[in-house]
């Protein structure tokens, strides 16, 4: 009897402590730092704090944004490349600073540098003028670069980003000239592109919003529902590019059993009404990919914007 009873409370207790290890080893069991490489107020960075909000909600753990933004999304992911992979440390935001290897010289990471959890949204682009801008239409603005080669000027938000390559690669398929300005991210950019020290500007939609500018294009395959009347530069058969791919990331190693956590919960934010009530807010449609297909996706969207690159002849910096 004496043997039973011993034998009964060393399983007990054996029970108890692996339950006590399992709860204790549970992720996430405390606040996880979400690294946005963009400044605060842009459309990354709140859409990104929506997702994470809507996970936090969902995992019983507050999810903390910091941003490290500058050099096109570069610091940002050059931290999260080095960081810790436990799971306790994620980016949020666009595969832009991915491509950005192609344009800057000795960065510390690459395409495999990291683990991709989800997508989570398209970042739709435009070409915008103020309202006292005397463009109307994008072939206005076409007809006056080609009447005036090196004249004209547009405000983008960083070197390899989404809008730089979008309208390099227009410029460049129209055999147009035009001068590039680089800003520390679109919210930086509005100002001059509003009060005309820029001729246009190339901002996402939901920067545009709400603002006292006039969208003349989209670079899109389908009109976007906030700027009906504006075309997209396919339908107008000129040369377009995909919208930025948005998403939450971890550093290269993160353990499969944490990563596949982040993937449901990633796509049960996605769906949620919070996470799509505040997408449109922000005037951005909602695309979930899980993670084998945005790893692919983010693979080939940087094979391709790497040979665009070296087609328009961007020397790495």
């Amino acid at each position: 009897m004496r043997s039973i009873v011993v034998a009964s409370f060393v399983s007990l207790a054996s029970g108890w402590i692996a339950g006590g290890a399992c709860a204790q080893g549970a992720y996430p069991s405390r606040s996880v730092q979400v690294i946005v490489a963009f400044p605060a107020g842009g459309s990354v960075d709140v859409m990104g704090r929506h997702l994470v909000a809507a996970m936090s909600a969902l995992l019983g753990q507050q999810f903390v944004v910091v941003n490290r933004d500058g050099a096109s999304g570069t610091i940002g992911f050059g931290h999260l490349a080095a960081a810790r992979p436990d799971g306790y440390t994620l980016g949020a935001g666009p595969t832009t600073p991915i491509v950005a290897r192609h344009l800057v010289k000795d960065l510390r990471y690459g395409v495999d540098s990291f683990e991709y959890i989800c997508q989570s949204f398209e970042n739709v682009f435009t070409i915008s003028v103020p309202p006292e801008s005397p463009f109307r239409s994008i072939e206005e603005v076409i007809a006056a670069a080609r009447a005036s080669p090196g004249k004209l000027s547009y405000g983008h938000s960083g070197n390899g980003t989404v809008p730089h390559l979008s309208v390099s690669n227009l410029a460049y398929r129209l055999g147009l000239n035009l001068v590039a300005i680089a800003y520390r991210g679109e919210t930086a950019a509005l100002p001059d592109v509003i009060a005309g020290r820029v001729d246009f500007g190339a901002p996402s939609v939901a920067v545009v919003v709400g603002q006292k500018m006039r969208v003349l294009a989209v670079f899109a395959d389908r009109r976007h529902p906030s700027f009906p009347e504006a075309p997209t530069f396919s339908e107008l058969g000129m040369p377009s590019m995909p919208p930025g791919l948005n998403g939450l990331f971890a550093p290269k190693g993160t353990p499969p059993e944490i990563l596949a956590v982040l993937e449901r919960a990633c796509e049960q934010a996605t769906q949620s009404e919070s996470f799509r009530a505040g997408a449109q807010r922000m005037h951005q449609p909602v695309v979930y990919l899980g993670s084998a297909a945005f790893a692919e996706r983010a693979r080939t969207d940087d094979r391709y914007k790497g040979e665009l690159i070296k087609v328009l002849g961007i020397k790495p910096e």
